[in-house]
């Protein structure tokens, strides 16, 4: 696939995904009571496998983490979550890097691009983990962030999970947000967490040494 055809291809997904995340209605707790008697034994999978694949697009984890505890408890609730998360997080990681690895690996040479390229590769899991931590950090739109960066596959993933820890447990137990009322235990959880992961961004920040600029190739000498 041409670099130009990944292009298209990449806008048609973005806008596809963008659109999707507007359109889908958020069912609320009535509607996910109804559907876990509908759906029976079967509740626990479906619910898996949609938290998997639509946590791709941007809709919010924080919609599938209440409906796990709501329609499968607290324990398998978290499990489901969790393991959920870091599934459509290396979905989005893959096709990101699929589709648009190319056109970053472009503008390397551009001097904002390459710093926040080497802050997130060289931070390895506590850069990864630090920002799942920060809940202003929408989801798939920092996988798909990571997807384009030299981000490897390992560290991303181990900090994906570890970051994610915390805000699954505290949703799936506290959280309300689908009818609208936002419990303050959960608003504070919050605020730790992203105090936490703040932290941990100065740490990588610290340990990072400022971006050398490209050095200028030589000319060439004359012949002979």
């Amino acid at each position: 696939m041409s670099g130009r055809t990944k292009m298209i291809v990449a806008l048609a997904v973005l806008a596809l995904f963008a659109a999707a995340a507007v359109l889908l209605p958020i069912p609320g707790p009535a509607d996910l009571r109804a559907w876990a008697a509908a759906t029976g034994p079967a509740t626990p999978l479906v619910l898996f496998v949609a938290y998997s694949l639509l946590t791709v697009i941007p809709i919010p984890r924080t919609v599938f983490n209440l409906a796990a505890g709501l329609l499968v408890g607290t324990a398998a609730g978290i499990a489901i979550g969790l393991v959920a998360t870091t599934i459509a997080a290396g979905l989005s990681f893959g096709l990101a890097r699929l589709l648009g690895r190319d056109l970053v690996t472009r503008h390397l040479h551009r001097t904002s691009v390459r710093a926040v390229n080497d802050r997130l590769s060289d931070g390895g899991v506590l850069a990864i983990t630090s920002l799942r931590l920060i809940p202003v950090v929408p989801f798939a739109p920092f996988s798909y962030l990571c997807g384009v960066s030299s981000v490897r596959l390992t560290p991303y993933l181990a900090g994906t999970l570890l970051g994610s820890v915390p805000g699954t447990v505290a949703v799936v137990v506290l959280g309300d947000v689908l009818t609208g009322d936002t419990p303050p235990a959960l608003l504070a959880c919050y605020g730790v967490f992203a105090l936490a992961g703040a932290i941990g961004l100065v740490r990588v920040f610290r340990k990072r040494s400022p971006v050398a600029p490209v050095p200028e190739p030589e000319p060439a000498g004359p012949a002979g």
